[in-house]
C-alpha cells in the first residue's frame, strides 16, 4: 500500500510531524502544507459562472494524494479543530468537486483508506474528538469513512517523544499499514 501524509503543522519538526513519522514506513510520501501556496476558498457555488480558477498548489497536492492508497491527515489540534492551513486545504474540496478534471473526486476518495493523526496539549483524547468527528463528517459527505485515528498528547516541542502510549499506537498503525 502506498501512503501519503498531508502535514498541517506550521512548525517544522513538531510533535504531530514526529508522531506521524513514527506511524508510517520510510517510503511514505510527505506533503508539508506549510511549504505550499494554498489560497482560501471564495464561495461561488451559487454564482452564474461558478468558481474561478485559482493558481496555487492545491491541484498538485490533490493529484499526489489521489495517487496513493492510504491518506493520513496529520494536524496539531488548534482550538479543538485542525490547523488553519489544513482547514484551508480541506475547504477547497468544495471547489474541487466542481472543477473539470476532478469529476470523480468523490468516487476516488471512496477508494482510499484515510486516517487522522493529531496532537494536542489539553487532554486530546477527549478534546480532540471534535476534530475526529469533523473528519468523519467530511469523509461521509464523500461516501467514505475514517479508517482510524491516533490522538497524542504533547504541548511543548519534543514532548511527544516521551508519550509512550501515543508512540505505541503509532507503532501499531505502522504494522497495520505494512504491505502484504
Amino acid at each position: 500500500m502506498s501512503t501519503i501524509v498531508i502535514h498541517g503543522s506550521t512548525r517544522e519538526n513538531g510533535n504531530t510531524e514526529y508522531l506521524a513519522n513514527q506511524a508510517v514506513h520510510d517510503d511514505a510520501v510527505h506533503i508539508y502544507l506549510r511549504n505550499h501556496q494554498i489560497d482560501g476558498i471564495i464561495d461561488e457555488r451559487h454564482s452564474e459562472h461558478g468558481f474561478k480558477p485559482i493558481d496555487d498548489d492545491h491541484h498538485l497536492i490533490i493529484d499526489q494524494m489521489l495517487a496513493h492508497n492510504v491518506i493520513i491527515f496529520a494536524t496539531p489540534i488548534y482550538w479543538y479543530s485542525m490547523s488553519s492551513i489544513m482547514k484551508t486545504f480541506v475547504d477547497r474540496f468544495s471547489q474541487l468537486v466542481r472543477e473539470p478534471g476532478y469529476e470523480s473526486f468523490k468516487e476516488d476518495l471512496q477508494q482510499k483508506e484515510v486516517y487522522v493523526i493529531a496532537v494536542g496539549g489539553d487532554n486530546p483524547k477527549i478534546k480532540g474528538l471534535p476534530l475526529i468527528q469533523q473528519f468523519e463528517y467530511i469523509l461521509q459527505f464523500f461516501g467514505s469513512s475514517l479508517a482510524g485515528y491516533l490522538l497524542g498528547e504533547a504541548g511543548k516541542p519534543g514532548e511527544i517523544k516521551n508519550n509512550s502510549h501515543a508512540l505505541s499506537e503509532a507503532h501499531l498503525l505502522k504494522k497495520k499499514l505494512k504491505r502484504p
